[in-house]
């Protein structure tokens, strides 16, 4: 059997490992030709010799239709991807037609566990205000400081006996997160997620697994989406708002799911909710969410914004409130 690889470095720039490590799984099988390349008009036909000779076929990052893989007359198995990571390519109903088969392409293990797990991080990060507390730590001693103010111990010193007289709500030895944002462990926490997709469906079972009571808005899924994910069916949007803690919106950015989350919707999520942003800002009327961000109402933990790269002087940038990354 003849393998051939061919990639593109634009799809490189989006994928930088895929294309070296299929070839190395198809090297364990045998011998694979591997063609690269960065000139933007080059073709198949002018990488691969011999086409006739090819048994299966990866294409990375090139535009393909039937009248290319007319060529290759003995292929068995395609995987065709066009350029950058969107498949753009050409029908291929001519080629399928003489038994070609094409390798799916997998949605459900695409990014889907990358984006969850990164959601889940900034859930929790933000829960525990970590990067806050990192920042403070190289700032000043303190944020070293648990004991409650007015205490008789030596400075630093965490032990109870070292403490001072304490307050309900105020800072303490074995509490160090704040009381005007959603705070503390995940366990228990009211968590609402619209989308059971490969995203939200992950996210919202590792949410579940720690303990917390989470409820999944997604008028498209089946209700076995819900029962693997092991969470509650809402199937009202206005519901599954009105008692939220933390606030989740995992849904693609298409025509349909943008400004879903309505202006209206997003003043009625309750004070001092937090709101984690992983898959596409403009899911939400973002000008009212950063409006009540700022004015300290809700928190918000974003990995994705209305504008991207998110400018420098943006007041979202270094808030109490806010954990941020650059759509990572």
């Amino acid at each position: 059997m003849r393998s051939v690889i061919c990639v593109h470095e634009k799809f490189d720039g989006m994928w930088p490992f895929s294309a070296d490590h299929w070839h190395q799984r198809w090297q364990e099988q045998g011998d694979c030709d591997f063609y690269r390349t960065e000139d933007p008009d080059v073709t198949l036909l002018d990488l691969v010799e011999d086409p006739a000779s090819v048994d299966r076929l990866a294409i990375l990052g090139f535009n393909v239709d039937d009248d290319m893989l007319d060529h290759f007359t003995a292929l068995e198995e395609c995987y065709a991807q066009a350029r950058g990571w969107r498949d753009g390519h050409g029908s291929l109903d001519r080629t399928k037609a003489r038994g070609v088969s094409f390798i799916p392409h997998r949605v459900d293990v695409y990014w889907g566990q990358s984006v969850a797990e990164f959601g889940l991080a900034m859930t929790i990060n933000a829960l525990r205000r970590i990067p806050q507390t990192y920042v403070a730590m190289m700032e000043s001693h303190e944020t070293w400081q648990y004991r409650p103010e007015g205490g008789i111990g030596k400075p630093g010193q965490r032990g109870v006996q070292g403490g001072g007289i304490g307050k309900p709500g105020q800072r303490g030895v074995q509490f160090g997160d704040t009381t005007q944002f959603v705070s503390g462990t995940l366990s228990g926490k009211r968590v609402r997620v619209v989308g059971v997709g490969s995203i939200g469906g992950r996210y919202a079972s590792w949410c579940s697994a720690l303990g917390a009571d989470v409820a999944v808005w997604d008028p498209f899924a089946p209700d076995a989406a819900f029962r693997l994910a092991n969470v509650r069916r809402e199937f009202h949007l206005t519901e599954l708002i009105a008692d939220a803690e933390i606030f989740v919106t995992m849904v693609p950015l298409t025509d349909d799911t943008r400004g879903m989350i309505t202006g209206e919707l997003v003043e009625a999520i309750p004070g001092g909710s937090l709101v984690v942003q992983v898959t596409r800002a403009p899911i939400m009327d973002t000008e009212v969410l950063y409006r009540r961000v700022i004015n300290d109402e809700l928190a918000l933990a974003a990995d994705v914004f209305d504008k991207e790269p998110l400018p420098l002087d943006s007041p979202l940038l270094g808030r109490h409130n806010v954990i941020h990354t650059p759509h990572n």
